[in-house]
Protein backbone atom coordinates (compact mmCIF):
# COMPACT_ATOMS: atom_id res chain seq x y z
CA UNK A 1 0.00 0.00 0.00
CA UNK A 2 1.38 3.73 -0.92
CA UNK A 3 1.88 5.85 1.98
CA UNK A 4 0.09 9.15 1.88
CA UNK A 5 1.47 12.06 1.77
CA UNK A 6 -0.25 14.65 3.14
CA UNK A 7 -1.24 17.61 0.77
CA UNK A 8 1.79 19.94 1.24
CA UNK A 9 0.34 22.71 -1.74
CA UNK A 10 -3.39 23.97 -0.86
CA UNK A 11 -4.81 26.79 -1.91
CA UNK A 12 -3.54 29.88 -0.22
CA UNK A 13 -5.80 32.20 -0.74
CA UNK A 14 -3.58 34.98 0.44
CA UNK A 15 0.28 33.79 0.13
CA UNK A 16 1.74 32.40 -3.25
CA UNK A 17 4.33 30.29 -4.14
CA UNK A 18 3.71 27.98 -1.29
CA UNK A 19 5.12 24.40 -1.54
CA UNK A 20 7.25 21.62 0.14
CA UNK A 21 10.59 20.75 -0.96
CA UNK A 22 10.11 17.37 0.28
CA UNK A 23 10.68 14.68 -2.29
CA UNK A 24 14.05 16.10 -4.05
CA UNK A 25 16.64 13.60 -5.06
CA UNK A 26 20.30 13.50 -3.52
CA UNK A 27 22.83 12.61 -5.68
CA UNK A 28 23.53 9.76 -3.36
CA UNK A 29 20.72 8.49 -3.38
CA UNK A 30 18.56 9.99 -0.56
CA UNK A 31 15.67 12.38 -0.63
CA UNK A 32 14.36 15.37 0.75
CA UNK A 33 12.30 14.53 3.96
CA UNK A 34 8.72 15.82 3.18
CA UNK A 35 7.39 18.44 5.99
CA UNK A 36 10.65 20.17 7.13
CA UNK A 37 11.40 22.65 4.65
CA UNK A 38 8.67 24.80 3.15
CA UNK A 39 9.16 27.96 0.56
CA UNK A 40 6.56 30.89 -0.68
CA UNK A 41 5.95 34.37 -0.92
CA UNK A 42 5.17 36.56 1.67
CA UNK A 43 2.85 35.80 4.44
CA UNK A 44 1.39 39.78 5.32
CA UNK A 45 -1.61 38.85 3.31
CA UNK A 46 -2.53 35.23 4.63
CA UNK A 47 -6.40 34.80 5.52
CA UNK A 48 -7.51 33.14 8.58
CA UNK A 49 -7.88 29.63 6.70
CA UNK A 50 -4.18 30.47 5.13
CA UNK A 51 -2.62 31.26 8.92
CA UNK A 52 -4.67 27.41 10.17
CA UNK A 53 -2.89 26.00 7.57
CA UNK A 54 0.71 27.52 7.55
CA UNK A 55 -0.09 26.79 11.82
CA UNK A 56 -0.95 22.84 11.08
CA UNK A 57 2.43 22.41 9.56
CA UNK A 58 4.47 22.36 13.29
CA UNK A 59 7.05 25.22 11.93
CA UNK A 60 9.40 26.07 14.04
CA UNK A 61 11.09 28.90 12.33
CA UNK A 62 9.88 31.68 9.37
CA UNK A 63 13.01 32.85 6.99
CA UNK A 64 11.79 36.04 5.76
CA UNK A 65 14.55 37.55 3.72
CA UNK A 66 12.40 41.08 2.95
CA UNK A 67 14.07 44.70 3.86
CA UNK A 68 12.47 47.32 5.41
CA UNK A 69 11.44 48.92 1.84
CA UNK A 70 9.00 45.17 1.27
CA UNK A 71 7.53 44.69 4.56
CA UNK A 72 6.77 48.38 4.53
CA UNK A 73 5.26 48.16 1.53
CA UNK A 74 2.99 44.79 2.39
CA UNK A 75 3.27 44.79 5.89
CA UNK A 76 4.26 42.32 8.10
CA UNK A 77 4.30 38.65 8.05
CA UNK A 78 1.08 37.18 9.99
CA UNK A 79 1.83 35.94 13.45
CA UNK A 80 2.02 31.90 14.05
CA UNK A 81 1.59 30.56 17.54
CA UNK A 82 4.93 29.54 18.63
CA UNK A 83 6.79 30.10 15.54
CA UNK A 84 9.96 32.08 15.51
CA UNK A 85 10.20 34.69 12.87
CA UNK A 86 13.75 35.17 11.96
CA UNK A 87 14.05 38.55 9.48
CA UNK A 88 17.45 38.13 7.52
CA UNK A 89 17.02 40.83 4.78
CA UNK A 90 19.28 39.94 1.61
CA UNK A 91 18.95 42.96 0.22
CA UNK A 92 19.49 46.55 1.60
CA UNK A 93 16.87 48.25 2.70
CA UNK A 94 17.50 51.47 0.24
CA UNK A 95 18.68 49.45 -2.41
CA UNK A 96 16.67 49.76 -5.32
CA UNK A 97 13.76 51.61 -3.84
CA UNK A 98 13.97 54.24 -6.63
CA UNK A 99 14.14 51.54 -9.32
CA UNK A 100 11.23 49.79 -8.02
CA UNK A 101 8.96 52.78 -8.02
CA UNK A 102 9.77 53.42 -11.59
CA UNK A 103 8.64 49.85 -12.33
CA UNK A 104 5.46 50.72 -10.40
CA UNK A 105 4.96 54.44 -11.98
CA UNK A 106 7.09 54.74 -14.52
CA UNK A 107 5.94 55.46 -18.72
CA UNK A 108 6.74 53.56 -21.21
CA UNK A 109 10.35 55.47 -22.14
CA UNK A 110 11.14 55.32 -18.28
CA UNK A 111 10.68 51.73 -18.61
CA UNK A 112 12.80 50.94 -21.79
CA UNK A 113 15.55 53.77 -20.26
CA UNK A 114 15.88 51.68 -17.45
CA UNK A 115 15.00 47.23 -18.26
CA UNK A 116 14.98 47.21 -22.09
CA UNK A 117 17.94 45.51 -24.11
CA UNK A 118 18.91 42.88 -21.58
CA UNK A 119 18.68 45.64 -18.58
CA UNK A 120 16.44 43.77 -16.65
CA UNK A 121 17.80 40.31 -17.18
CA UNK A 122 21.54 41.44 -16.51
CA UNK A 123 20.23 43.30 -13.44
CA UNK A 124 18.39 40.28 -12.00
CA UNK A 125 21.70 38.06 -12.92
CA UNK A 126 23.95 40.73 -11.07
CA UNK A 127 22.03 40.19 -8.66
CA UNK A 128 21.79 37.28 -7.89
CA UNK A 129 25.75 37.09 -8.04
CA UNK A 130 26.04 39.80 -5.57
CA UNK A 131 23.81 37.50 -2.67
CA UNK A 132 25.93 34.39 -3.24
CA UNK A 133 29.11 36.61 -3.11
CA UNK A 134 28.55 39.35 -0.38
CA UNK A 135 25.21 37.78 1.87
CA UNK A 136 27.91 34.26 3.32
CA UNK A 137 26.75 35.24 6.91
CA UNK A 138 23.06 35.22 6.03
CA UNK A 139 23.16 31.86 4.47
CA UNK A 140 25.75 30.71 6.91
CA UNK A 141 23.16 31.43 9.76
CA UNK A 142 20.40 30.09 7.98
CA UNK A 143 22.66 26.89 7.65
CA UNK A 144 23.57 26.39 10.85
CA UNK A 145 20.19 27.40 12.65
CA UNK A 146 18.55 24.37 10.66
CA UNK A 147 21.82 22.13 11.57
CA UNK A 148 20.19 22.98 15.10
CA UNK A 149 17.05 23.12 15.63
CA UNK A 150 15.09 25.00 13.42
CA UNK A 151 13.20 22.80 11.65
CA UNK A 152 10.65 22.35 10.04
CA UNK A 153 11.28 26.00 8.64
CA UNK A 154 9.64 28.27 5.96
CA UNK A 155 11.57 30.25 3.88
CA UNK A 156 10.07 33.22 1.95
CA UNK A 157 10.92 36.82 0.44
CA UNK A 158 8.47 38.67 -1.24
CA UNK A 159 7.86 36.56 -4.07
CA UNK A 160 9.16 33.76 -3.32
CA UNK A 161 11.48 33.41 -6.26
CA UNK A 162 14.72 35.45 -5.83
CA UNK A 163 15.98 35.59 -2.00
CA UNK A 164 14.55 32.59 -0.96
CA UNK A 165 15.09 30.40 -3.99
CA UNK A 166 18.72 31.21 -3.52
CA UNK A 167 18.65 30.58 -0.17
CA UNK A 168 16.81 27.70 -0.74
CA UNK A 169 19.36 26.27 -3.68
CA UNK A 170 22.25 26.74 -0.99
CA UNK A 171 20.27 24.57 1.39
CA UNK A 172 19.72 21.81 -1.20
CA UNK A 173 23.34 22.30 -2.09
CA UNK A 174 24.38 21.78 1.36
CA UNK A 175 22.31 18.66 1.36
CA UNK A 176 23.72 17.07 -2.04
CA UNK A 177 20.61 17.41 -3.82
CA UNK A 178 21.09 16.92 -7.59
CA UNK A 179 21.72 20.17 -9.18
CA UNK A 180 18.89 19.34 -11.68
CA UNK A 181 16.44 19.08 -9.32
CA UNK A 182 17.85 22.25 -7.84
CA UNK A 183 16.91 23.90 -10.74
CA UNK A 184 13.31 22.44 -11.74
CA UNK A 185 12.25 23.20 -8.14
CA UNK A 186 13.17 26.76 -8.50
CA UNK A 187 11.76 26.74 -12.41
CA UNK A 188 8.61 25.79 -10.54
CA UNK A 189 7.56 29.80 -9.26
CA UNK A 190 6.82 30.23 -12.82
CA UNK A 191 3.60 27.86 -13.14
CA UNK A 192 0.31 30.73 -13.15
CA UNK A 193 -0.72 30.09 -10.15
CA UNK A 194 2.49 30.93 -7.79
CA UNK A 195 3.69 34.09 -9.71
CA UNK A 196 3.84 36.97 -8.24
CA UNK A 197 1.56 39.78 -9.66
CA UNK A 198 2.60 42.66 -11.40
CA UNK A 199 1.59 45.78 -9.04
CA UNK A 200 1.60 48.95 -11.14
CA UNK A 201 -0.01 52.38 -9.63
CA UNK A 202 -2.35 53.05 -12.95
CA UNK A 203 -5.20 50.76 -13.52
CA UNK A 204 -5.13 52.37 -17.17
CA UNK A 205 -5.19 49.57 -20.07
CA UNK A 206 -1.20 51.16 -21.39
CA UNK A 207 0.16 50.68 -17.59
CA UNK A 208 -0.30 46.35 -18.51
CA UNK A 209 0.24 47.15 -22.11
CA UNK A 210 2.34 44.40 -23.82
CA UNK A 211 5.17 46.20 -24.27
CA UNK A 212 5.46 47.09 -20.50
CA UNK A 213 4.62 43.70 -19.72
CA UNK A 214 7.33 42.56 -21.72
CA UNK A 215 9.51 44.44 -20.03
CA UNK A 216 8.97 43.83 -16.94
CA UNK A 217 8.90 39.89 -17.53
CA UNK A 218 12.85 39.38 -16.65
CA UNK A 219 12.25 40.48 -13.12
CA UNK A 220 8.90 38.96 -12.39
CA UNK A 221 10.35 35.32 -14.11
CA UNK A 222 12.32 32.65 -12.30
CA UNK A 223 15.00 32.29 -15.41
CA UNK A 224 17.44 29.37 -15.39
CA UNK A 225 20.86 31.24 -15.90
CA UNK A 226 19.67 33.63 -13.08
CA UNK A 227 20.02 30.81 -10.80
CA UNK A 228 23.16 29.22 -13.21
CA UNK A 229 24.66 32.84 -12.73
CA UNK A 230 25.08 32.06 -9.07
CA UNK A 231 26.41 28.89 -9.31
CA UNK A 232 28.68 29.98 -11.40
CA UNK A 233 30.06 32.77 -8.82
CA UNK A 234 30.49 29.90 -6.02
CA UNK A 235 32.44 28.25 -8.32
CA UNK A 236 34.58 31.26 -9.38
CA UNK A 237 34.94 32.35 -6.05
CA UNK A 238 35.33 29.45 -4.53
CA UNK A 239 36.19 26.53 -6.94
CA UNK A 240 33.78 24.36 -5.70
CA UNK A 241 30.67 23.26 -3.33
CA UNK A 242 32.44 22.26 -0.99
CA UNK A 243 35.15 24.65 -0.72
CA UNK A 244 31.71 27.57 -0.68
CA UNK A 245 29.96 25.77 2.07
CA UNK A 246 33.35 25.15 4.82
CA UNK A 247 35.50 28.09 3.45
CA UNK A 248 32.44 30.56 2.52
CA UNK A 249 29.79 29.94 5.21
CA UNK A 250 32.03 28.38 7.70
CA UNK A 251 29.90 25.04 7.51
CA UNK A 252 32.05 21.68 9.41
CA UNK A 253 31.81 18.30 7.56
CA UNK A 254 29.94 17.78 11.06
CA UNK A 255 27.61 20.42 11.13
CA UNK A 256 26.92 19.67 7.48
CA UNK A 257 25.70 15.54 8.39
CA UNK A 258 23.82 17.05 11.31
CA UNK A 259 22.13 19.15 8.50
CA UNK A 260 21.51 15.86 6.06
CA UNK A 261 20.27 14.08 9.47
CA UNK A 262 17.80 16.79 9.92
CA UNK A 263 16.24 17.00 6.66
CA UNK A 264 16.84 13.82 4.36
CA UNK A 265 14.83 10.56 4.92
Amino acid sequence: MTQQIPSTEPELAGVRNFRDVGGLPTVDGRRVRYGVLFRSGHLAHATEQDAAFLASLGLHTIFDFRNAADQKLEGPDVELPGVRNVNLPLSDPADGAEFWKMVRDGDIDQLREILADGKAANRMIASYRMIVQERTTEHSQVLHSLAEDSVPALMHCAAGKDRAGLSIAVTLLALGVEREAILADYLESNAKHRRYKVHRSSSDASAYSPEVMELLSPLFDARAEYLTAAFETIEEKWGDVDTYLEQGLGLTPEARERLRERLLD
